[in-house]
């Protein structure tokens, strides 16, 4: 008689699941938002405030307190491996953080962060990551593990495939981030921040999470996706957008940061400047927002610039004013980090900085389309590639002086403007 071998995988008849009355394991966040085991990818475009909401959820949550309606069970234990902010910016932004009096106690001790990681999720990483995180709890385990971005800490396996590759992805969410979990609690909820890529006003509305950067692995993998978005670049207010593969659909909520605070408004309410240096305020934002996205959009089109010739081309254009305002404004920016700099314009095949010690403007996850090869011989169109910008000098917010950047993988703010 041949014995049938012991199934690998858990298996459950029709029956056995219409039997089982047992109760649902409690969300970590509700309604259904993070689940046990459950992983939220949270993304948004760069300086829409992703992880200035972020800090402040995770906060909350570790001190048991409901956040814009997100609701943690109890104080929950956050582990927040971040790689963008180095650590005297992170403690100024959580002390910037107000949370109800009574739970700081509990907050002080569940949550725990790194500063700025400058390492992989790749074996060597997991080996140094997986024992802090057992130690940072007093051997308790955490229930949420929160990894802000993916880019900076991204491992797709053998090849070095990037985040656009599905196999790769999968490779990083399988054989990484998987396997951190299993590691240290094979119940904890995993939040991961992503940048979003620009999708045209109809594709959007059609289908948001379409924005999310990368492959489309990545989509299929979460349990839960949010997006933080901002319709008007010119307004504050934001929506949060929810997508759920573990609960009933969650309608967007409209947020703002009003005194520090995130707090849900009422949809289609605008900025209200009652005072004229509220009014100042708004139209610096605007303006900055405008000179990051030109700079982001003709590299786009193959042109770069220093900022003294992008001063005088766009001169009174898209309501910037004179030249010299606007080499006032990209004085600010850069001391505030928006703005960096570039000195290799040989190796993206642009002229080499003539008259200028800074280099060329770059902004966050800057793109320079060129030509490259030959033209096709059929068609005599040339093909195009688009490059990836890395600064290589930032200003520095103490003296002003440019100063080489130590990891251009990670770009650092000084200054959150969503505040």
């Amino acid at each position: 008689m041949i014995k049938a071998a012991t199934p690998v995988l858990p298996t459950f008849s029709l029956g056995a699941l219409l039997d089982d009355d047992s109760p649902l394991p409690p969300d970590l966040v509700g309604p259904r938002v993070l689940t046990p085991g459950g992983m939220l990818v949270f993304g948004g475009a760069p300086k829409v405030g992703k992880s200035d909401f972020l800090l402040s959820w995770l906060t909350h949550l570790a001190a048991g307190a409901t956040f814009l309606g997100l609701e943690p069970p109890r104080p929950l234990r956050v582990f927040y491996l971040q790689a963008e902010v180095q650590y005297h910016y992170l403690r100024e932004r959580v002390k910037a953080i107000k949370l109800p009096g009574h739970r700081i106690p509990e907050a002080r001790v569940n949550f725990v962060a790194t500063p700025q990681l400058r390492l992989l999720l790749d074996d060597a990483g997991l080996t140094q990551i997986i024992p802090a995180i057992c130690q940072a709890f007093r051997q308790e385990a955490p229930d949420i593990i929160a990894i802000d971005p993916i880019r900076n800490v991204f491992d797709g396996g053998e090849g070095s495939a990037g985040e656009n590759d599905n196999a790769a992805m999968l490779f990083f969410l399988s054989q990484r981030v998987e396997r951190l979990r299993d590691a240290v609690n094979p119940d904890a909820g995993i939040v991961l921040v992503h940048h979003t890529k620009k999708l045209g006003k109809r594709q959007f509305e059609e289908d948001p999470f379409q924005a999310l950067s990368g492959a489309s692995s990545l989509r299929g993998y979460y349990s839960t996706g949010m997006l933080l978005f901002r319709a008007d670049e010119t307004l504050s207010p934001r929506q949060v957008l929810f997508e759920l593969r573990n609960g009933p659909a969650i309608p967007t909520k409209h947020v703002d940061k009003i005194q520090g605070v995130w707090r849900e408004v009422t949809p289609g309410e605008r900025l209200v400047l009652q005072e004229y240096g509220a009014k100042l305020d708004a139209e610096r934002r605007r303006k900055h927002d405008v000179i990051l996205q030109m700079i982001f959009d003709e590299a786009a089109k193959g042109r770069c610039y220093v900022a003294t010739q992008f001063s005088m081309t766009f001169e009174n254009h898209g309501g910037l004013g004179a030249d010299r305002t606007i080499r006032e404004r990209i004085a600010v920016l850069a001391t505030k980090g928006y703005i960096k700099f570039f000195r290799n314009g040989e190796a993206y095949g642009l002229p080499r900085c003539k008259g200028s010690k800074q280099g060329y403007l770059c902004v966050e996850d800057m793109r320079l389309r060129r030509v490259v090869g030959d033209p096709d011989p059929d068609t005599g169109e040339f093909a195009e590639e688009e490059f990836l910008v890395l600064p290589t000098h930032y200003v520095s917010p103490q003296t002003g002086m440019n100063l080489p950047v130590e990891n251009p993988h990670a770009w650092v703010y000084q200054e959150d403007f969503s505040s």
